[in-house]
């Protein structure tokens, strides 16, 4: 049995958008990604059946994510933080004051200064080399085109620039590879294992290693060398990369390829965005982001009561709760983001405070993504250099897949060309 708490119809009109008609706008859609269409007005919902609690309220998740009564549940958290004999838990799943501490530490590599005197000129170099590599072949998977792009760029700010061979980018996309996936028994679940650990230990002895190695003997300002300070071992610096792998590369490079796909589709918006002023194209792709958010889904254990409220109702989440926060669902909350929630529309006005154009798709409070302004900096690079190329086309538009883990799109097989 599910319980529901719905949120009123009523909604603000912004006077720049169309005038309200007897359309229900929130079925109007240029959305690409969602595995699921999420219900209109199920603000808050409890799955008896499952015992979670689903929210699709703006102002839910935020008030949880920003609550102290909480810790990480999605990610496999639970099983990670129950790994024997660990000193160091990943940042990832770290709570509290550690988690502060580590923050705190790491956001010198993260901060816009920081990214743009240390990197930009590395995004606008490699951007250059991709764009000649794409008008030398006349066709490309855009896909493999912005992995390369985002490992190199995670890369360099992790500290994995010492690998023992070529193919960092493929080893670290291995590790969301579900070839393997499928299959229940106890033969298929050993060959997982199995398979797991070939990769991981390829990716540790040839690219984590090296680099551990190399800054020993010469620490640099990147994230490894801040863990070796910090007295890491290599295991744990090993389950670090691997985290930055998921956070830095592969979400990176998803937003690229739909970001892409959509001004594809779209001339009069690729137009604007190749007019506009660095603020105005950031505006663009946080509302693309808005739509498409690259993880769908963040989850969290509630350790102790939270309320929250509803259409004027209090509802109280009960002490080690597990909670599902729709990403889809809350950045498309009508009562925040007006009229046709599921369009692309930059500029819309947002109703409430201190509430970002691209709403919760770098998550909030203490575990919001530090490396927001690295992807959306990475992808204005290169998008500036890739629209600008007018013959640019779709040659095949891209497959579209799910991952479990990171409950996120994937997006494979995007060929584009040109004349």
């Amino acid at each position: 049995m599910q319980q529901a708490y719905e949120g009123t119809a009523e909604q603000d009109t912004n006077n720049s958008m169309p005038a309200r008609c007897p359309i229900d706008h929130s079925a109007i859609s240029q959305q690409k990604t969602p595995k699921f269409i999420e219900p209109v007005g199920a603000a808050i919902e409890y799955d008896e059946a499952a015992n979670v609690w689903h929210i699709r309220s703006f102002e839910a998740a935020r008030t949880i994510l920003r609550s102290p009564n909480t810790k990480q549940a999605g990610f496999n958290a639970e099983l990670i933080t129950r790994i024997p004999n660990q000193k160091n838990t990943p940042i990832l799943y770290q709570e509290g004051k550690v988690h502060q501490q580590q923050r705190k530490q790491t956001a010198r590599f993260f901060t816009p200064k920081a990214v743009s005197d240390n990197y930009r000129q590395l995004m606008e170099n490699l951007s250059d080399e991709l764009i000649r590599k794409l008008k030398g072949k006349k066709e490309i998977d855009l896909s493999r085109l912005s992995m390369k792009l985002a490992v190199r760029v995670a890369g360099e700010i992790v500290g994995l620039t010492n690998s023992r061979m070529p193919g960092l980018d493929r080893r670290i996309e291995a590790f969301f590879d579900g070839r393997i996936e499928q299959g229940t028994g106890k033969l298929s679940k050993k060959l997982r294992a199995i398979w797991s650990q070939r990769k991981m230990l390829n990716f540790f002895y040839l690219d984590v290693k090296p680099a551990i190695e190399a800054r020993r003997r010469n620490p640099k300002q990147d994230v490894i060398s801040h863990l070796l300070e910090q007295k890491y071992s290599e295991v744990e610096i090993l389950t670090e990369c691997v985290t930055y792998g998921a956070a830095g590369m592969i979400t990176t490079r998803e937003f690229i390829s739909v970001a892409t796909w959509h001004l594809l589709e779209q001339p009069e918006l690729r137009k604007r965005y190749l007019a506009a002023s660095q603020e105005e194209r950031y505006m663009i792709l946080h509302e693309i982001l808005r739509l498409e958010p690259i993880v769908g889904n963040l989850q969290r254990r509630a350790t102790a009561d939270i309320t929250l409220k509803s259409n004027g109702e209090e509802i109280i989440i009960p002490n080690n709760a597990l909670i599902n926060i729709h990403i889809h669902g809350s950045n498309s909350d009508e009562k925040v983001v007006g009229d046709y929630p599921r369009v692309i529309y930059p500029g819309r006005e947002l109703q409430g405070d201190h509430i970002p154009d691209m709403l919760m798709s770098f998550g909030d409070g203490v575990h919001r993504c530090p490396g927001a302004y690295v992807a959306i900096q990475e992808t204005d690079i290169f998008l500036s250099r890739l629209l600008a190329l007018p013959t640019l086309h779709i040659k095949q538009k891209p497959k579209i897949s799910w991952s479990d883990l990171v409950t996120g799109y994937e997006i494979r097989d995007f060929l584009i060309a040109v004349d």
